[in-house]
């Protein structure tokens, strides 16, 4: 678990290690120390905070992504943000909790992660299907003089 606030870090701890299927084995002030010890420590899950000194998260998970392909990524993040959410996927995040609501959702959020489901706020669905609904129709629409089935019509 890395984020540059000490505090944070203790609350993460206190709601992760209250969960009888759940134990934080090491925590960072910032992304290069969350590399250094995910190396070390071969976690299956890695909690990281976006805006961080030194190297943030998106750059770790991205680090992280690479080295240790298996290792599943959560942000943990106070930007309910669009662009920084669908840079954290880009990364290799597969979920992205809200700090806000993170009492009600990390837990939960880690879980899926483990299982390799993805995790994402409602805010996030939301993005996703505007993403996916602006994207020009004519990618999507079938090619002229093809049925659905892929046959020529004559």
């Amino acid at each position: 678990m890395a984020d540059d606030h000490a505090l944070v870090r203790r609350g993460v701890r206190l709601i992760l290690d209250n969960e009888p299927d759940l134990t934080v084995v090491a925590e960072a002030a910032d992304g290069a120390e969350a590399i250094e010890k995910t190396r070390a420590q071969r976690p299956d899950l890695a909690i990281l905070d976006i805006a961080m000194q030194r190297m943030t998260g998106l750059q770790a998970a991205r680090e992280l992504a690479r080295l240790l392909p298996e290792l599943r990524i959560l942000m943990l993040t106070m930007y309910d943000n669009e662009q920084y959410f669908f840079a954290a996927l880009k990364a290799g995040a597969s979920g992205y909790v809200l700090k806000s609501v993170a009492d009600r959702d990390l837990v939960e959020a880690c879980r899926a992660a483990v299982r390799g489901e993805p995790f994402l706020y409602p805010g996030a669905v939301s993005a996703l299907i505007r993403n996916y609904l602006e994207r020009p129709r004519a990618a999507t629409s079938a090619p002229a003089g093809s049925s659905p089935t892929g046959r020529r019509r004559c």
